[in-house]
């Protein structure tokens, strides 16, 4: 197995890292809607997405763990943990094209939250009684941004809630192959295995970028999603888990900017007040974790 590199107490440069990479998560987002509104099909956004994630991954750790990087020690959950990404990012990119940013954003704030449950049947944890009420506090908030009883309610909305349990799927195998694969294997099989896939539903219908700006966008989109995940497995590495889940909520103000000053939309009282009491519900559940964990 790849050396695993050791934990370091830089917890200052690790939560500025962590919200460097949660910057980079929102250029993913705002690359992917930018190149949809291009006309490129939602397939190829996702292979630009994961191809140019493999390429900068291979640059990165071959020339240090060498082939040894690529051997997985767990290939099934491996694999497994790899599809779960790649439909959240399809599910994502495909609600980018009808919605707003802030909104799918928002939407994704639910993700520690369900994440929170499905640890119950698939890790074993257990769960008290005030984090379900949070839990169900948090959803409520949901519909506050998603408003299914008026005329704003959009069926895309439904695939960005989709993207959302798909994606927590990924972070529980995330935990369960924690300390048994190295940062390295899980991102050369999360890259390589959605590249892979995705190569012979792309060629055939491949439509090139219209012009130079959506050009630069393609190749930069890759390169967001790779140096996003290797500076969020950084900042695990140099702060504790507790402090950091909280960093993922600057997202809403990265999001925000990027839809007024990049696609002209500004979030919507019921935007940002459902995503208050998402973002409640889900600091109330980080808060209960780190009580019961003595953090």
């Amino acid at each position: 197995m790849v050396g695993v590199l050791p934990r370091e107490d830089k917890t200052a440069a690790g939560i500025g890292i962590m919200v460097l990479a949660v910057a980079l998560f929102t250029c993913i987002d705002t690359s992917a809607k930018w190149l949809l509104i291009a006309g490129l099909p939602a397939l190829q956004v996702v292979f630009a997405r994961y191809a140019g994630h493999l390429l900068v991954s291979l640059i990165v750790y071959l020339p240090q763990e060498g082939l040894s990087a690529i051997r997985s020690q767990s290939p099934g959950k491996q694999f497994l943990r790899s599809v779960f990404l790649l439909g959240s990012t399809i599910l994502n990119f495909i609600a980018l094209s009808y919605l707003p940013i802030t909104i799918t954003t928002t939407i994704q704030f639910t993700m520690p939250i369900v994440v929170t449950l499905l640890a119950i049947p698939m890790l074993g944890e257990t769960v008290g009684i005030r984090r379900i009420i949070a839990v169900c506090v948090g959803f409520s908030g949901v519909l506050v941004v998603t408003q299914p009883w008026s005329a704003a309610w959009h069926p895309a909305m439904l695939l960005s809630v989709a993207s959302v349990v798909v994606a927590s799927l990924y972070f529980v195998m995330t935990r369960m192959l924690a300390g048994i694969e190295s940062n390295a294997t899980q991102q050369l099989w999360s890259s390589a295995v959605s590249t892979t896939i995705l190569l012979p539903f792309v060629v055939k219908g491949w439509v090139w970028p219209p012009d130079i700006q959506a050009w630069m966008v393609f190749m930069a989109i890759g390169f967001f999603g790779a140096t996003g995940h290797i500076a969020a497995t950084t900042a695990h590495r140099w702060a504790d888990a507790s402090l950091l889940s909280p960093m993922f909520y600057t997202q809403i103000v990265f999001a925000a900017f990027a839809g007024i000053f990049i696609f002209g939309t500004w979030p919507t009282i019921y935007t940002l007040g459902g995503g208050a009491i998402i973002i409640g519900s889900g600091l109330y559940i980080w808060a209960r974790e780190r009580k019961v964990k003595g953090g």
